[in-house]
Parts: C-alpha cells; sequence; structure tokens
C-alpha cells in the first residue's frame, strides 16, 4: 500500500498534476465513508445526505 502512494506522489508530481490529489482525497472519503455505513445504526442517516 505504501509503494501504491510512493508511485501515486511520484506520478503526479512528475506530471505536475497536483490537481488529482484533492479528486483522490475525496474519494477515498466517500467509499470509507459507505464502508463504514454498511453496517451500522448510522447508515439511514447517511443515505439521506445522497
Amino acid at each position: 500500500m505504501l509503494d501504491l502512494l510512493k508511485d501515486l506522489w511520484g506520478f503526479m508530481r512528475e506530471r505536475k498534476k497536483f490537481w488529482l490529489a484533492p479528486v483522490i482525497i475525496i474519494l477515498v472519503l466517500l467509499g470509507g465513508l459507505l464502508v463504514l455505513a454498511q453496517g451500522s445504526a448510522v447508515a439511514p442517516f447517511i443515505y439521506t445526505l445522497f
């Protein structure tokens, strides 16, 4: 996992694609939110946001 992050950072730094960082962060946060919400009691409240 750490190698993937290193490679991704190297790609963004070398090709000057720093605009990808916020997109990747938002996607990871949304994915984590959906995974955590599947089996919890908070799920009905999160689904109303979408």
